[in-house]
């Protein structure tokens, strides 16, 4: 009894030193992002509370200096990380369902291997691939567009997409299809009429992990958009936040700005916590 309730006070231990180190970054960029001036170099782990009126109006001068300062920069460069993430997740799990189909559905020689050469596919870091994806960009005519994040982002979340939506479909009664086949539906009607319905948690869990990869990613945005602020995605323009190198780095802006892009993404989790999970855990209990 007292062994059951040492492991058992050790994994709250644990549990808590996990959401402690997760939660604590974030939550040092809120309260540094309600900085201004010398306060920004004075380390407190309590949020500035306003005690007048004066400090009340300059609480979120950082977020005020961020969305609307430089013509509304900022406010384009989240434009441009929703378009490309939003096509980025259509593109992805179009093909990725079409090919989980082929693949968990279809019998045909090489599909084994197949399956695991789009997973060796991901074991590539991306700056290995980076000169021949910069090449193809360039004689496709869309490098310094939207388009060029959008081909480069579907080529690195398409693996990911793949094995999930094949785990899962194969997990679905093979009834299903076969009665579908008897009524004489096609193979995309099996997909669209019987399967997508029954795949919602792992269409939301690729399609967030899909959103969010994209969202975050830097390499590609800087190399492909390096020449034009119209189409720069949000770690681009917070990169950029930075200014030249003999000015003082304005850390407030910079910590406003990460929070602006951070709480979206932690608000599309929470909203499809329950369909994630369910996702993630397709296809590991059988019976």
């Amino acid at each position: 009894m007292k062994r059951s309730l040492f492991w058992n006070v050790m994994f709250y231990i644990f549990v808590a030193f996990v959401v402690l180190e997760s939660v604590f970054p974030f939550y040092y960029a809120i309260i540094t992002s309600l900085k201004t001036g010398s306060q920004i170099f004075y380390i407190t782990y309590l949020p500035v509370i306003p005690t007048s009126q004066a400090e009340f109006a300059h609480l979120f001068d950082n977020y005020y200096a961020v969305l609307f300062s430089g013509n509304g920069t900022f406010l384009r460069n989240i434009w441009n990380s929703i378009w490309v993430s939003t096509w980025t997740v259509a593109v992805a799990l179009f093909l990725g369902t079409t090919a989980a189909y082929a693949l968990a559905r279809v019998r045909f020689a090489g599909r084994k291997l197949l399956l695991m050469t789009i997973l060796a596919v991901s074991m590539f870091p991306q700056v290995a691939v980076l000169a021949g994806l910069f090449e193809t960009v360039q004689s496709l005519g869309i490098y310094n567009t939207d388009w060029s994040l959008i081909f480069s982002y579907t080529i690195f979340t398409l693996p990911f997409t793949v094995w999930i939506l094949t785990t899962f479909m194969r997990e679905l009664p093979v009834e299903l299809e076969e009665a579908a086949i008897v009524d004489g539906a096609t193979p995309w009607q099996i997909i669209s009429r019987v399967f997508l319905p029954l795949m919602w948690p792992a269409l939301v869990t690729t399609g967030l992990l899909a959103f969010i990869a994209a969202w975050n990613e830097y390499l590609y945005a800087l190399t492909f958009t390096a020449s034009s602020n119209e189409n720069r995605t949000v770690p681009v323009g917070i990169a950029l936040l930075s200014g030249n190198s003999d000015h003082e780095i304005p850390w407030g802006p910079i910590m406003a700005a990460s929070v602006i892009v951070t709480v979206p993404l932690i608000m599309l989790v929470l909203i499809f916590q329950r369909k994630i999970i369910a996702g993630l855990t397709a296809g590991s209990v059988k019976g």
